[in-house]
């Protein structure tokens, strides 16, 4: 594994983000739902077996603490301490529930499971399958100013070529809030601070968000699927609501995989990956997964204020890629009665469509319809 060990040590008060410990700073919610080794799954999603560690109503709004994983993983020593300090973070801003974790007996096999860490599941009382759960994230606030981008061999984009160099290779890099807005920072050389650094803007969201499987069985959380999970769509920020069809009777949500930004493709394998505080609200649709997107679709989608967008998930990306379109002509025929044909002219002319991951076995594309286009459109009664 390649680190660079930092002669300094972080200065947090300097980013602008304060360390939230579990329930620790705001919690905007009555709700809520700490990532404490009994509330959370490891490399697996919850499956209808699974007890819920909490319950809400339709309409709740409740406030999840969510982990990264890395600095936790295996193949990082276990120990988020001791991996941290290499990059100049003292033990007292690491999370004590990430600490938890990787001292605890959470059962992880690190070649057979997944890396995440989720939150969950939580019931949401009367959620009956054939119904759609709608998921809005009302806010997400970084609980450290620290985390990393990681590349391992045979993963990404470019399994076999990069990373070019042996072993794991991690990428430390910093968010900070000022008066330039939000932004992330990755030092050009760790070792010579005078060439730099790259600076991006933060765009928070989480990777995973889904509803549990039907049977005992838990699903590995690298793949998402009809459940949701690991979707890895970047618009799914502050302000989206994501459509999750209900697969068991109250849902059993569950929340994980924080990120500070990610590029569309997500190319190296993970994102800038670090711990979030999300507050969301979930709502159920009765009925919802056979009225919208329409068609008898059962598969998970999302909107934004401005945006419709249609979600494709396959092994193959060219089957992604038509799994999408198909969602975004279900929805646009639904939504606004438009002609099929009609909107797939308009989708060639005006819909823009987006990988949003190939790096996790099932791909995704992602789509984005402005609603504004609609504004002279009647919607069906």
């Amino acid at each position: 594994m390649t680190a660079t060990d930092s002669p300094l040590l972080l200065d947090i008060a300097a980013t602008g983000f304060p360390v939230l410990q579990p329930g620790h700073g705001p919690i905007p919610s009555a709700t809520y739902v700490p990532a404490t080794p009994g509330n959370t799954l490891w490399g697996r999603l919850p499956c209808e077996a699974d007890a819920p560690v909490a319950a809400v109503r339709p309409g709740s709004v409740l406030t999840v603490d969510t982990l990264s994983h890395e600095g936790v993983l295996e193949d990082q020593g276990r120990d988020p301490r001791a991996f941290f300090a290499r990059y100049g973070v003292a033990g007292a801003h690491v999370l004590d529930d990430a600490q938890q974790t990787a001292n605890s007996d959470t059962a992880h096999d690190f070649d057979d499971d997944g890396p995440h860490l989720v939150t969950g599941p939580i019931a949401v009382t009367g959620a009956r399958p054939g119904d759609l759960l709608a998921v809005t994230v009302l806010g997400l606030t970084p609980r450290v100013p620290y985390g990393l981008v990681s590349a391992r061999h045979g993963f990404g984009a470019l399994p076999g070529e990069m990373p070019s160099l042996p072993g794991p290779q991690m990428t430390f890099a910093t968010a900070h809030a000022d008066g330039a807005g939000a932004w992330g920072r990755m030092a050009v050389d760790s070792s010579d601070p005078a060439r730099g650094a790259l600076h991006f803007p933060l765009r928070p969201f989480l990777g995973v968000m889904g509803v549990a499987v039907p049977g005992d069985e838990r699903p590995h959380s690298v793949p998402p699927g009809r459940h949701g999970g690991n979707i890895d769509v970047a618009l799914l920020g502050e302000g989206a609501t994501l459509y999750l069809p209900v697969q068991v009777d109250d849902a059993l949500v569950y929340f994980g995989d924080p990120h500070f930004a990610q590029g569309d493709g997500e190319i190296a394998l993970t994102a800038f990956e670090a711990s979030l505080r999300a507050t969301v609200r979930v709502e159920v649709i009765p009925g919802g997964a056979a009225l919208r997107p329409g068609h008898g679709r059962v598969t998970p989608f999302a909107e934004t204020d401005d945006l419709l967008i249609p979600i494709g998930l396959d092994e193959d990306l060219d089957e992604a890629m038509r799994d999408c379109v198909r969602c975004a002509l279900d929805l646009l025929v639904t939504d606004y009665g438009i002609d099929r044909h009609l909107a797939m002219a308009y989708l060639s002319a005006a819909g823009d469509f987006a990988v949003s991951q190939v790096v996790d076995s099932v791909k995704g594309i992602h789509g984005k319809i402005r609603k504004s286009d609609f504004i002279e459109v009647t919607r069906p009664s």
